[in-house]
């Protein structure tokens, strides 16, 4: 199973080589699950010489548009196009109405005068925080973190667990700095893909360098860091961490143990 980056940048990532953090989880008999489904998704698709259909899978972990706004591109077009199947879509219990009614239905809810519903375009799978669900073989965890915070309420983006051959991934998508919260899946993580923001601007919704530098040595050497702004990046890896991830970069996920053995391909969907 692999992991690719479709992109590794921040949610307005405006570059010829990045795009927003969006990612595909590959399977070995071929079903595609992208993780997040942002704005740009059709150019970054494209850029890796991919499309809708290439697409099988859907898993939402909140619903900011860079992680949704590529949503009605993949609902009409696997909608219209008679190879496609409905893709499936795991959406975390609490973010499937609103995923709807807040975010969708303004641009998808009529169709040459018929009303449509959500499973309209996709066939719609609830998942729960903290539930493991199965996905060919491997077991996905939806983890609560969160994102942004007010005085009434707390957004929560749902990470995701990924336990394949005895090897976990933990994947944080978007996430303030709370290593309390978050502690127990840095422990039992193989391999962690975390946000991370660079430079001085500090927005409150993801982690800064700087924040994450606080991490514990043992945590920082299984750890790769994306979801970056445009501009020049430190040197995570003389800081401890594998490093910064790069658009195209497809990472092997396997048994071994050891953090650093895992594959990190430049380019491509398979190993070169």
């Amino acid at each position: 199973m692999q992991l690719f980056f479709l992109g590794s940048g921040s949610a307005h990532t405006v570059s010829a080589d990045n795009f927003q953090s969006n990612m595909m989880l590959i399977a070995d008999r071929g079903r595609r699950l992208l993780i997040d489904c942002g704005s740009d998704v059709r150019w970054s698709l494209a850029k890796h010489g991919l499309s809708h259909l290439d697409v099988t899978d859907i898993y939402i972990s909140h619903l900011h548009a860079d992680h949704i706004g590529g949503l009605e591109y993949v609902g009409f077009q696997t909608k219209f196009d008679p190879r496609c199947q409905r893709p499936r879509l795991f959406v975390e219990e609490s973010l499937a109405a609103p995923l709807w009614n807040r975010a969708l239905r303004g641009g998808m809810g009529i169709i040459s005068g018929t009303e449509t519903e959500l499973d309209t375009f996709f066939d719609v799978r609830i998942v729960n925080a903290g539930q493991p669900f199965e996905w060919e073989g491997a077991r996905l965890e939806p983890v609560p973190a969160v994102h942004v915070s007010g005085p009434r309420a707390t957004v929560h983006s749902y990470g995701l667990l990924i336990e394949s051959d005895s090897h976990r991934t933990f994947l944080t998508t978007d996430t303030q700095f709370t290593p309390g919260h978050l502690a127990a899946y840095y422990a039992s993580a193989d391999l962690i893909f975390h946000d991370c923001e660079t430079g001085p601007a500090r927005t409150g919704v993801h982690p800064n360098y700087e924040d994450l530098l606080q991490l514990p040595a043992a945590i920082r050497a299984k750890t790769w860091l994306y979801g970056y702004p445009p501009g020049p990046l430190p040197d995570a890896v003389a800081a401890g961490f594998l490093g910064f991830v790069r658009a195209g970069q497809s990472f092997e996920l396997t048994r071994k143990r050891d953090p650093v053995e895992v594959t990190a391909i430049r380019s491509g969907l398979s190993p070169e």
